[in-house]
């Protein structure tokens, strides 16, 4: 099985890193290497520019693709599940929880563009005409899609376009332009996309559960303590945990009381009043680390 991963940008670090902590480190990473064998004997690795990725999965170059969501529906259909899939469909598998973007409908400030429907019969320039048509045609609104290949957030002040539909992660770019939000087009993050054939795989399962492993873990700390077993009713009191803390008999302290071993998973912003509430009830020998994985 072969997954398809951005070869350079802002995506492939965070990638790379994901499929390290999945367990599928990648060997023989030469510069300008397309493909790479993974530890696993089944997967392998393609690296594809961003834009190109959707398509190598399509065309069945690779089985999975890590991608933004924006690349995705930009170059062709993109279904939920295999069940909803047409032929040329992506299933869109899991949410990788990084590269969030979004696609907005942007114009001038002092154009005083209240809404998309102030814009019919405009030009819109944008890297993304297949989103931008469909969004048009969504909201009932006739306009001249344009396809630029950069500086979007120019056009509009050298008359190339009325509106730009335009990618944003903090909206910075689009004030020094003095751009306006008029709409949101398009929430995008990096996905695991597959083929509707390929997605019942047992391969195709395991690297996916094994990505979730990772996002579950993100987050998260395991404790370990000693406590009074007199005292566990208000350890679990402090420490609910993942289903439940797991509870273990262990030999008496120095005065004879009985003890238990106590192990939680905590949201790693509560670790720090945790603890000192972990204490005042008699907890001791408190250990906080962290989780590379985590299958829920």
């Amino acid at each position: 099985m072969r997954i398809a991963v951005p070869n350079k940008g802002r995506l492939h670090d965070p990638t790379i890193s994901l499929l390290e902590r999945a367990g599928l480190h990648i060997e023989d990473t030469a510069d300008r290497q397309l493909y790479a064998d993974t530890v696993d004997p089944d997967v392998s690795v393609l690296f594809a520019r961003a834009a190109d990725i959707p398509e190598y999965v399509r065309d069945g170059a690779a089985d999975l693709g890590v991608t933004g969501l924006d690349q995705a529906s930009e170059s062709g259909g993109v279904a939920p599940d295999a069940a909803s899939a047409g032929a040329d469909d992506l299933v869109d598998l899991l949410d990788l929880g990084y590269g969030s973007c979004k696609l907005v409908l942007a114009a001038p400030e002092d154009d005083d563009v209240a809404s998309v429907h102030d814009l019919e019969g405009a030009t819109v320039a944008t890297e993304f005409p297949n989103v931008t048509r469909d969004y048009f045609d969504r909201v009932g609104v006739a306009a001249d899609i344009v396809t630029v290949t950069g500086a979007t957030e120019l056009t509009p002040h050298v008359d190339m376009a009325d509106a730009i539909v335009d990618i944003t992660s903090t909206g910075t770019t689009l004030k020094v332009n003095r751009l306006a939000v008029v709409d949101d087009v398009l929430d995008s993050s990096v996905r695991l996309f597959a083929r509707p054939d390929v997605v019942d795989d047992p391969k195709v399962g395991q690297v996916r559960t094994a990505f979730e492993s990772v996002l579950a873990a993100d987050g998260r700390r395991y404790l370990m303590m000693n406590a009074p077993k007199s005292r566990l009713d208000e350890v679990k009191d402090v420490i609910p945990g993942l289903g439940g803390p797991t509870v273990m008999n262990v030999e008496a302290d120095a005065n004879g009381n009985g003890m238990v071993a106590v192990h939680a998973v905590v949201d790693e912003r509560a670790v720090f009043s945790t603890i000192s509430e972990l204490k005042a009830v008699g907890a001791s020998g408190i250990l906080v680390t962290e989780i590379e994985r985590l299958v829920e």
